[in-house]
């Protein structure tokens, strides 16, 4: 089957996914345009500030936004928090105190979290342990479910906090939907009631009807150069859940005494608040491309998760191959089909944070973004991509159809 007969027969199978996402995208762009207004958000409210930030009232009624769209108590929203890693420190650093132990119960964390928490062999510069707060991780089960007896045994006194990982990641295990981190919720309040119960919630916002702070989580904290930024924020992150514990946060971000009272929002505002606007309807276009993907590489017989069938909590759309060359080609390929920085060919190099070296094809306009295409993964076995975002739904399409064509044999022995 040449490729055009191809793509139009993979889109044609396509058709009830992305329908099932448009409607997700119909009801959370409505979710978000009604806190809009009930917050009667004004063209006044971009006005930005410099120095210490006092009375920002644009900073104020944006965190309030995020609070009302995420049905949290509290939010901070903030240009000086400059990624999800960031955001997800600050939250762990602002609610964990010496003798405290941190619990997280999907698995190991994510690689950039490993010098924070203090789970390398690496000398600590200032990490959880470094601090005097304990850390385990439960793993999971064989088929990647949530392990309650595990977690039950491990759960104790000092357990202040129980962490759970919305998305795989890097991992080799399913995204976590959000009828599986409620029934994870439940089962560790029956275990201990007043734990804290924190979701790193990067790559899922708006891919479901729901975010985890209404399946009883306490805190949430992303990116906004991911899904919340609607791909024009141009740096920033976020933390909502409970006042006290985002009064804590906000301690940890600015200074005790400070707290949400200041920090500038200099130039950010305008396109924070037009990027959540936007967020709903880019974060389905991303989807609708990775259910393209996953089903266009299944046709040339790779191995990919989620399949083009399976119900989606997040944007990662992972893709195996044989071979770490052909890894690198596809990775390559994808940066050829990007608008910026086609020109550039990615090698794998060391990374902050990971222990393998990286590949990354990030041919996009704000760097790191992860809303815009990019595929990446670290050079290890299993040799896995994780191919992630698009403005449109066209650019994936045109970038991943490339990648066939003019850059994979087009043919993979896995089976």
């Amino acid at each position: 089957m040449i490729v055009k007969e191809l793509v139009k027969h993979v889109e044609n199978m396509i058709m009830p996914q992305h329908q099932h996402v448009q409607a997700i995208v119909d009801a959370n762009q409505e979710k978000v345009l009604e806190a809009f207004q009930k917050l009667r958000v004004s063209d006044s409210h971009f006005n930005p500030t410099t120095g210490y930030g006092y009375d920002d009232f644009g900073r104020d009624k944006l965190e309030a936004l995020y609070a009302e769209i995420f049905k949290a108590e509290d939010a901070i929203v903030r240009p000086q928090l400059i990624s999800g890693t960031h955001a997800i420190t600050t939250a762990l650093f602002g609610v964990l105190r010496p003798g405290d132990e941190l619990l997280y119960i999907t698995g190991a964390p994510y690689d950039t979290l490993e010098e924070v928490i203090g789970v390398s062999n690496k000398k600590d510069k200032g990490s959880l342990r470094d601090f005097g707060i304990t850390y385990k991780s439960i793993p999971l089960k064989e088929n990647g479910e949530f392990n309650e007896s595990e977690v039950g045994k491990a759960i104790n006194s000092k357990t202040k906090m129980v962490a759970i990982q919305r998305s795989k990641g890097y991992a080799d295990r399913p995204s976590f939907s959000l009828i599986k981190i409620k029934k994870m919720i439940e089962a560790v309040r029956s275990m201990k009631k007043d734990v804290v119960i924190f979701v790193d919630n990067c790559y899922g916002e708006f891919v479901e009807e729901r975010e985890p702070l209404e399946a009883g989580a306490d805190l949430i904290a992303g990116s906004l150069i991911k899904n919340p930024g609607g791909g024009i924020a141009r740096t920033g992150g976020y933390i909502a859940g409970r006042t006290d514990l985002i009064e804590q946060c906000s301690y940890r971000l600015t200074a005790p005494g400070l707290g949400k009272e200041t920090g500038p929002s200099l130039h950010s505002l305008q396109e924070m608040y037009q990027g959540i606007f936007l967020a709903p309807h880019v974060v389905g276009e991303a989807l609708k491309g990775a259910i393209f993907t996953s089903k266009l590489l299944e046709e040339k017989g790779f191995l990919t998760s989620p399949s083009f069938e399976e119900e989606r909590t997040d944007l990662i759309q992972s893709v195996k191959f044989d071979t770490p060359e052909q890894m690198i080609a596809f990775c390559q390929a994808v940066q050829a089909s990007s608008p910026i920085n086609s020109h550039v060919t990615p090698q794998p190099s060391a990374m902050p944070g990971y222990e393998s070296e990286v590949i990354m094809a990030a041919g996009t306009f704000i760097q790191g973004a992860s809303l815009e295409l990019t595929a990446d993964g670290p050079i290890r076995p299993p040799f896995t991509a994780f191919v992630q975002g698009g403005l449109t739904y066209s650019h994936v399409k045109i970038a991943v159809v490339k990648a066939l064509e003019n850059s994979l044999s087009l043919t993979s022995t896995n089976s």
